[in-house]
């Protein structure tokens, strides 16, 4: 059942260099969020709140968005791929050196142990090099989610319609609870995999709660106890260039 929520046109509170998107919701608590990977503010309170006193709570915790905003610009990333013999690449959490081939043949991909096999055809570039590794990891995705996905609706009692793939720079995934619809990051393919299964219960749960309100949290709690240790191993990890 989704829940009906009224929500207030968006408001912008700026504490010198840092704009913070203030929405007002049908929520029983403040949330004030930093969100990866670029640092961008969002605080939601109750509809009833003061811009005021939006403020003045924003103001009280200056220091932790500051320190939040600092741990995001610091935090490791990828450096855009060359798609070259020995270079490394990330897959569910783990490093592998890649190797790369050229040869008359349809172009694919390869895992061992070790190494990312990737074959081309001779005088392939960095793109077509690029745009086969990203068909190899929308495949390994499409192989574990319709599984986990069967698994989760059983667990939260609802029907996902259909998910999608998608490279995105700022979220790991999304949600259309109106058609019943989930997106995922194909980044999410880097990640261990209890990752990306978190991932798909935040999106799920969408389906029942289309905001991040108390009630999202609760049942977050309830279906998902380590939810908070994922959000922050997924946003720790390195993230990719684009």
């Amino acid at each position: 059942m989704t829940v009906p929520l009224t929500v207030s046109m968006n408001e912008v509170i700026e504490l010198g260099d840092i704009a913070i998107s203030l929405t007002r919701k049908q929520v029983k608590n403040v949330h004030l969020t930093v969100h990866p990977p670029d640092g961008r503010v969002t605080l939601v309170a109750p509809l009833a709140t003061r811009t005021e006193v939006a403020r003045a709570y924003a103001i009280s915790r200056v220091g932790w968005i500051c320190q939040q905003q600092r741990s995001f610009a610091g935090q490791e990333r990828e450096q855009a791929r060359q798609f070259v013999t020995r270079e490394t690449h990330h897959l569910w959490g783990r490093r592998y050196l890649m190797t790369v081939t050229e040869a008359d043949v349809k172009p694919h991909v390869k895992l061992d142990h070790r190494r990312i096999h990737l074959v081309v055809r001779p005088g392939a570039d960095q793109a077509k090099k690029a745009e086969v590794i990203h068909d190899w990891h929308k495949a390994l995705l499409h192989a574990e989610l319709p599984g986990l996905i069967a698994q989760w609706e059983r667990k939260l009692g609802v029907k996902v319609n259909g998910y999608y793939l998608q490279r995105m720079k700022t979220q790991w995934g999304s949600c259309n609870h109106r058609v019943g619809n989930i997106r995922l990051n194909t980044e999410l393919v880097k990640k261990p995999k209890d990752l990306l299964a978190y991932v798909v219960v935040h999106e799920m749960l969408h389906l029942l709660v289309p905001t991040h309100s108390d009630v999202f949290v609760e049942l977050l709690d309830r279906h998902y106890p380590g939810w908070r240790e994922a959000r922050w191993g997924l946003n720790e990890l390195a993230l990719s260039a684009y």
